[in-house]
């Protein structure tokens, strides 16, 4: 029998091969919730947790009886309770490095394929119209504004890229000074500032009662009507029936979408209908190599916490009791 149990509570990877033998290591056996309604009792007695999409309420944490880590197999930790996990006792980590250079890349394609009007140019060909006027108008991104709305680890790698390719950069952060901010290029803004003067705006906060539907009608109205929004973070940030509102109306540019309020196939979306709207199924994260290092990052720091050290990345560190 292993010394220590780890429980995944839920999995997207096509086996734990790695992850398995890893935990080996410190005599730690892993165990894969399959059934949802079983999460709660598997969790029970676990040492450790890892946690991708399932939600981990403050019952179910509060019935963990000797968990000293529960990590999320990702950047966000909106997926669990962090507030009782402070009251039980049990430190919360993440892995907030392993894919921002694919987000970075990301955002910065959805941007500037919408501007070149990339799909609609080649869906254009494909029918048999070759006119470069299906386009117009484009404009240069040179010399433009990108609003970065959040300026953490993601943002400022794609500061830098947009910096390389001429831009401006207004960064809107309550937790970062204008002297940070000008130190890498880029100037502080207020959110109102970013909203109305830049020319694409991409999405890096993190899903909180005070972000949760910031991009509004409201905020729409007072967009550029050229402007794209982009958001590879958290897609509730984006209040969707406004934004089809405004699309319908023409208040902004389009969008390119990495999240949706809801992260799941579907076949009739609203804004499925609107040529000047990309979305992609919350790949931003995805590269064979951040696939390989979100799956160790976390096992390493499940191994750091259950050999008396601490995670890699403690988010809640002074304020367990």
């Amino acid at each position: 029998m292993s010394t220590f149990k780890v429980v995944l509570t839920d999995n997207i990877f096509p086996d734990l091969i790695i992850e398995r033998e890893m935990l080996a290591k410190v005599d730690a056996e892993l165990v894969e919730v399959t059934d949802p309604s079983k999460l709660a009792e598997e969790v029970k007695d676990a040492d450790a947790v890892i946690n991708t999409y399932a939600e981990l309420t403050a019952d179910i944490i509060g019935g963990m009886e000797k968990c000293r880590l529960i990590i999320r197999n990702g950047i966000g930790v909106n997926t669990i309770d962090v507030d009782a996990c402070n009251e039980n006792g049990i430190m919360v980590g993440n892995i907030p490095t392993y894919c921002i250079e694919e987000v970075a890349t990301h955002a910065i394609s959805l941007m500037l394929t919408l501007n070149r009007r990339i799909f609609l140019y080649n869906n254009s060909v494909r029918s048999g119209v070759w006119d470069v006027k299906k386009g117009s108008p484009i404009q240069s991104v040179v010399g433009a504004t990108l609003g970065l709305v959040g300026f953490g680890r993601i943002p400022r790698l794609i500061n830098e890229r947009a910096l390389a390719l001429g831009m401006k950069v207004l960064a809107y952060d309550p937790f970062v000074s204008a002297e940070d901010a000008t130190a890498v290029g880029a100037q502080k803004a207020e959110i109102d500032e970013v909203i109305s003067e830049s020319d694409f705006i991409s999405i890096h906060c993190p899903l909180t009662p005070d972000t949760r539907g910031m991009f509004n009608y409201e905020a729409f109205t007072a967009m550029k009507d050229s402007a794209y929004l982009i958001n590879t973070a958290r897609g509730p940030v984006i209040n969707e029936p406004d934004l089809v509102r405004a699309l319908e109306e023409n208040l902004i540019g389009g969008a390119g979408l990495d999240v949706l309020m809801e992260d799941r196939g579907q076949t009739d979306h609203p804004l499925y209908a609107f040529d000047n709207v990309i979305i992609t199924p919350h790949a931003a994260w995805y590269s064979e190599q951040s696939i390989l290092r979100r799956r160790t990052q976390t096992v390493d720091s499940v191994m750091e916490v259950l050999q008396d050290r601490e995670p890699h990345s403690f988010l809640n560190k002074g304020k367990m009791k």
